[in-house]
């Protein structure tokens, strides 16, 4: 990330944006469907949404696995995503003999479309305020006893709502201040339709990632079936003929991950001083081995790709979150509007004292999260056994000691509403390559000695006298945990199959459970229960003094943004909004990260090398709006967002118009590349299907 990426963002601005949930300004917010800005998107485009639009729009929407986005885009449930999105799908569908990350994909009628292993989307088919529930179930309560009936009752409220396969998740709001119950129709059996190549979905690589201009073709196509058929979609979004220009209305629809806007100055510090820094530098580490990995042959850099490509996204990201977080200014911003809200509370005795102690409170807990940070990292959440294996046998050992439980005294996620899911991927065929397993367990085992010093006792009980490469070669080497019917038969059996098990891995999981449940527990009651409770009560307090009349943090739920098309300036120099596909050959040198695919040099000849290939709008994303349609006014798909500027990386803690751009595929690319490049016709017949009924070519999308 650039020095300028912060500095350029004035104290004018700053002010404006970092007062803790101050209303939102310019093109700023990552609005809730039941609190979108009608009046203000009115005001400035002279246009708001009705409530049938929204609905239309928001189950047109999806949400794609884990982390990213994805929407219907025809009536037989067609569903686009970005090809970042849908890799580790396409490398599970892959082998050393066909390699479709390298080549890529076209299924040319539905018996060639290619199922993936654990994949699942989940469309949004109801939201309900539960916020009073909570209230009531946690009055009078503080800490340790408001964590646990506060958890209790969310896994009450969820396992009564998921019935007759509908999912339901609480979700948290404004840091506390709102509850939403949010039902979900999920999408089990998803498969593959078209990706393009790595080298085009990826053009430029790391080099390029976070910048702009770009020439990505960052798409792909799947179908979701139910009951093996392809879904009949009633709502999807249409394709538009005319695609973006300058100065359009932009509305993106996806699930932002995270931002921490709402966050307290104790917290933004803690990220800055401890948590940030640790994960740059482990990810560095680890990403130099996973590269040397990958150079030691093809089949190597294809097991490895996957792992290295979303190391080194969360790695960038992560070192511009960074950056951010050191600006002086924006600290200084921070900490005065932090004061002078603090201010306006201590005023008042009454909320004195219901509020005024709570961002001590907090701050306390992020002392004491250093305390135990480093054991709670490689004992419970992963550093120390970077493993799918090992993760297999954790779920499996755990599983067993809490699905006979009552639902609400369960780890979260084993309550009943998240065990479909669970056992969806935990009983996924996908394939585990047990060299790279080694690898990075070999990796997490000797940061863990290195971070916690060889005589610590969790460190010595793991270990024992075993070297950590050693110890990991005879767990991967050892363990038959990559067969599913052994999984499968490990869960059904329970406590009495688990603990007759001989599995290494399963020996080792069982060996310090008690460990990490302890670190969590300490966790959960000295720390996450105290924060909790008074984050709620911070949110209650600047409602009762500033409204409610911006957005909540995100949360990896659905929201609406709205922008428009615009470029914008880096170091004296005008960003024009879109580039052409006549770019990409210009910037083409045969050479990774910048060597076109060869079917594209092929068909250069046939390409409107006008056509818009990406271009950018001011609408405010964070990381989980990958894959989100960009739509217009109509409710048609005028681009697919990939990925933000390197200056959208502040934007986890503020959001700056004048710098911070979405960078999206344009959906003229889309449809030229589909029909010229690969020959997709069955694809673009689907997006258009004004072109099949009236037996004409599809359109192509006029150049801005």
């Amino acid at each position: 990330m650039k020095p300028s990426a912060v500095s350029v963002v004035s104290s004018v601005v700053l002010a404006s944006i970092l007062a803790l949930a101050a209303t939102a300004r310019a093109d700023e917010g990552m609005w809730t469907f039941d609190n979108f800005p009608k009046d203000r998107v009115q005001k400035k485009y002279g246009w708001s949404p009705t409530q049938d639009w929204l609905d239309h729009t928001r189950l047109s929407s999806l949400k794609f696995g884990g982390g990213c986005s994805s929407s219907f885009v025809s009536e037989g449930g067609l569903v686009m995503t970005n090809h970042h999105c849908a890799q580790r799908c396409i490398e599970q569908v892959s082998n050393a003999k066909r390699d479709l990350m390298k080549n890529g994909f076209l299924a040319k009628t539905p018996a060639e479309e290619l199922k993936c292993p654990a994949l699942e989307l989940r469309q949004l088919v109801g939201i309900e305020d539960v916020t009073a529930r909570l209230a009531a179930a946690t009055k009078g309560l503080a800490d340790q006893k408001f964590n646990e009936a506060h958890k209790a009752e969310m896994s009450k409220i969820e396992k009564d709502c998921s019935t007759g396969g509908q999912e339901c998740n609480v979700v948290t709001l404004y840091a506390g201040g709102r509850y939403h119950l949010y039902k979900y129709k999920k999408y089990s059996d998803v498969r593959l339709v078209f990706a393009p190549e790595f080298g085009i979905a990826f053009f430029g690589g790391d080099p390029d990632n976070f910048m702009f201009p770009r020439w990505d073709l960052d798409v792909t196509f799947l179908r979701a079936y139910d009951g093996d058929k392809p879904v009949k979609a009633e709502h999807f979004f249409r394709w538009s003929p005319a695609g973006a220009r300058e100065n359009d209305l932009v509305i993106v629809t996806g699930h932002p991950g995270s931002t921490q806007r709402l966050h307290t100055v104790a917290q933004l510090e803690y990220l800055r001083d401890v948590s940030l820094p640790g994960f740059l530098k482990r990810s560095a580490e680890l990403r130099g081995i996973l590269t040397e990995f990958s150079r030691r042959g093809p089949e190597q850099k294809r097991i490895a790709q996957t792992l290295l490509f979303g190391l080194e996204n969360s790695f960038k990201a992560s070192n511009g979150q960074h950056e951010a977080l050191l600006g002086k200014t924006f600290f200084e911003q921070k900490a005065k509007a932090e004061a002078e809200l603090r201010a306006k509370i201590n005023k008042d005795p009454k909320k004195k004292k219901l509020y005024g102690a709570s961002w001590d409170v907090v701050a306390k807990a992020q002392a004491d999260l250093k305390k135990i940070g480093k054991p709670l990292a490689f004992a419970e959440r992963g550093s120390g056994f970077q493993s799918s294996l090992f993760g297999i046998a954790r779920t499996l050992v755990r599983a067993a000691d809490e699905r006979p439980k009552p639902n609400g005294d369960r780890l979260r996620e084993f309550r009943d509403s998240a065990l479909a899911s669970l056992q969806n991927g935990l009983f996924s065929p996908a394939p585990i390559y047990k060299e790279l397993e080694e690898l990075t367990l070999t990796f997490s085992l000797t940061k863990m000695r290195e971070s916690l010093g060889a005589d610590d006792p969790f460190v010595k009980k793991v270990l024992g006298k075993q070297s950590p490469d050693g110890l990991a070669n005879a767990l991967v080497s050892g363990t038959k945990l990559d067969d599913v019917a052994l999984r499968r038969k490990l869960w059904e059996g329970g406590k009495v199959a688990i603990e007759a098990s001989t599995d290494p891995m399963i020996k080792m999981a069982l060996a310090i459970d008690a460990d990490g449940r302890a670190l969590r527990k300490r966790f959960e009651d000295e720390i996450e229960a105290p924060e909790k409770k008074h984050r709620e009560l911070i949110a209650k307090a600047i409602f009762e003094v500033q409204g409610t009349s911006s957005y909540p943090d995100a949360t990896g739920t659905l929201r609406l943004s709205y922008g428009a098309v615009k470029g914008y300036e880096e170091n004296g120099r005008a960003i024009a909004p879109f580039t052409t596909i006549a770019g990409a050959f210009e910037r083409h040198t045969g050479r990774d990260p910048f060597a076109l695919p060869q079917r594209w040099l092929d068909t250069k000849g046939k390409l409107a090398l006008d056509t818009p290939m990406n271009f950018v709008s001011t609408n405010d994303i964070i990381g989980g709006n990958s894959g989100s349609p960009a739509i217009n006014k109509d409710g048609e798909v005028i681009g697919l967002v990939f990925d933000g500027n390197i200056q959208s990386l502040g934007g986890a803690y503020y959001f700056d118009e004048s710098m911070n751009r979405t960078v999206m595929v344009s959906s003229a690319a889309l449809i030229e590349s589909l029909r010229t490049v690969y020959g997709a016709d069955n694809v673009v017949r689907e997006l258009l299907p004004q072109a099949r009924a009236s037996g004409a070519a599809a359109p192509r999308p006029a150049a801005p």
